[in-house]
């Protein structure tokens, strides 16, 4: 008792001693710290790498930034600044995006292909129209243009050119347009729906299309003094041969996959092989699992060689397809009701320029497979011989995607006839690239073109970006690409990659529905927050929640007061993401 009365004296002594913090009576305003300065911190946004490797040049950023916020619609019109097939591309393109993701140094590269799917399903479903934009200073009406070929480059190029006030007339020889986003590609992989519903988008802008009109030389001596300029985007329609005896009974992979698109009846039985390691033959394979046959791929080189898509390989030997690697046909024989393929067996040879292996014939070594059915998938070239540009003239303007031929009525070829990598998101980098190239030939001169384009470029890749060149936000953007090193990495937790639910390779095979599902909302939104933003601001406060000045003012947007700012540098080391930077300050 007598310790407890102790205790509450002693407390009830210090309890009633006065404490006294000095305190000053003028505001420390007075004390200018910018004056200390001489290095100054600015807001300077930057290039992600994912942005720099799409063709397409998407903000890809920004539009994980705005998926994670719940901001569909905005993503889906950040998406349509560069790119008019969301629905499409993240179901089909090869995302290269992926593998330049900063996130695969820290767990795994964020599933930009399956959230460019979400927000191209999201617009569908919520009816999402396309934005009237247009640049500062654009008139109200331009020329007129034809374009041949409804595939993804000639539509890409009906979409850009109709945004920058051009009308737009696209001829068709097929009876409905898509191209090999059509006919070639099996509906396991893009449904009809989907594309239709892509394509009524362009439609709506005003875009003409008419199919069952094939674009001859001489339909292009008719239409001039009507269209302005005119761009070949026509694909490559005809597969290559492989010029060996007994072809004739081998059938054309891609007339098969259009013949299955087109309703028509199709022969598949037994055991069938498919030659060729691109993404046609896949898609051949994978058809013939479907219809019922055993297909086997014999492919020249090595799997790693191959140029078709590593997931759909993947999933073709899941599904039961068979891969032959290192064996070329050398003929073919009919043989009692089969076919006898005769095949030379192939060894490395050290590596191309491409850097897939080069591979000569292992000596007289032979395999002979017997067969019901043999289809070729080797490549395409161009159905018609001048579909291709001239190589070298006065007048020919080559691009990255495209080339321009500067005459009486301008032509520009594009797509697959100008593409050094034959794919969707190549194709309508091409439309785009062709758009630009017309407007500036049409403004400003062909000579101003190759520079106007390269200003327009997404870091220092080949991909341009319309809403630079539509002067938008992004033109401020820095060309700097942040690398993984660039990341402040002490932000981010661990999080596992989501993926959306597939069909089992057993289901998948028994029919052409798709393979793939969407994401939920729940599940985009997870997925877009593990994206780390690179280079770009999205408002996570750091820098004004460490800034010891209280310099970091917010209005309309973020920028810092330099009477105060001595140039410390913590809110550039302590940004996440690398959109600050730290430069030295002028004289004043």
């Amino acid at each position: 008792m007598g310790e407890e009365k102790k205790m509450t004296a002693k407390q009830k002594f210090f309890e009633e001693i006065p404490l006294f913090i000095s305190r000053s009576l003028v505001s420390t305003e007075v004390n200018k710290t910018g004056s200390w300065r001489f290095v100054c911190p600015e807001y300077d946004e930057k290039t992600a790498p994912c942005s720099a490797a799409c063709p397409a040049g998407e903000d890809i950023p920004r539009i994980e930034m705005l998926v994670a916020r719940g901001m569909f619609r905005e993503a889906y019109e950040t998406i349509l600044n560069e790119n008019p097939f969301p629905g499409v591309c993240g179901r089909v393109c090869f995302h290269p995006c992926e593998g330049s993701c900063n996130r695969e140094g820290f767990d795994q590269s964020v599933g930009i292909h399956h959230l460019e799917r979400f927000v191209g399903d999201m617009a569908i479903q919520e009816g999402y129209l396309v934005p009237r934009r247009s640049r500062p200073g654009m008139s109200s009406g331009g020329g007129r243009i034809a374009i041949a070929g409804a595939g993804p480059a000639g539509l890409a190029a009906a979409f850009f050119l109709t945004r920058l006030k051009y009308r737009c007339d696209v001829f068709e020889a097929e009876t409905e347009p898509g191209g090999v986003l059509r006919w070639g590609i099996p509906s396991y992989r893009l449904p009809d729906d989907v594309l239709k519903k892509e394509i009524d988008r362009i439609v709506s802008l005003g875009v003409n299309i008419y199919c069952k009109k094939p674009v001859t030389q001489n339909f292009l001596e008719e239409i001039k003094g009507r269209y302005d300029a005119v761009f070949i985007g026509c694909g490559y329609g005809r597969s290559i041969q492989m010029n060996i005896p007994g072809e004739a009974m081998a059938d054309d992979g891609l007339e098969f996959l259009c013949n299955i698109r087109k309703g028509k009846a199709v022969s598949a039985c037994g055991v069938a092989a498919v030659i060729g390691g691109g993404n046609t033959a896949i898609d051949v394979a994978r058809s013939l699992v479907r219809l019922g046959s055993k297909p086997v791929l014999a492919y020249r080189r090595r799997r790693e060689d191959m140029p078709a898509f590593g997931h759909e390989l993947e999933m073709a030997l899941k599904e039961g397809v068979e891969l032959k690697e290192l064996i070329a046909p050398i003929r073919m024989k009919a043989e009692r009701g089969n076919i006898a393929l005769h095949l030379q067996k192939m060894k490395l040879a050290g590596s191309g320029k491409d850097g897939r292996a080069r591979v000569v014939p292992d000596g007289k070594k032979t395999v002979t497979m017997k067969v019901q059915q043999v289809f070729t998938a080797i490549g395409a070239e161009p159905g018609e011989n001048w579909y291709v540009p001239p190589k070298k003239q006065d007048n020919i303007l080559s691009l990255s995607h495209c080339t321009l031929m500067d005459e009486e009525m301008p032509m520009v070829f594009g797509g697959d006839l100008t593409n050094p990598v034959k794919s969707v998101a190549d194709a309508i980098a091409s439309g785009k690239e062709a758009a630009m190239a017309l407007d500036t030939l049409f403004r400003k001169g062909r000579d101003a073109v190759e520079e106007r384009l390269a200003s327009c470029r997404v870091g220092d890749s080949g991909s341009l970006s319309m809403e630079i060149y539509m002067e938008g936000d992004r033109k401020n953007r820095n060309p700097h690409i942040v690398s993984f090193d660039e990341i402040n990495a002490d932000y981010f937790q661990p999080a596992e990659r989501k993926t959306p639910r597939s069909l089992s390779p057993d289901e998948s095979s028994r029919s052409f529905s798709e393979t793939e599902q969407t994401f939920t909302k729940e599940s985009a939104t997870e997925e877009s927050e593990r994206c780390f933003n690179c280079g770009i601001c999205n408002d996570c406060d750091n820098c004004r929640l460490f800034c010891p000045e209280l310099s970091v003012l917010i209005d309309n947007t973020r920028r810092i007061n330099l009477d105060y700012c001595k140039g410390c540098g913590i809110c550039v080391v302590e940004c996440p993401r690398n959109a600050m930077s730290l430069e030295k300050e002028e004289l004043r």
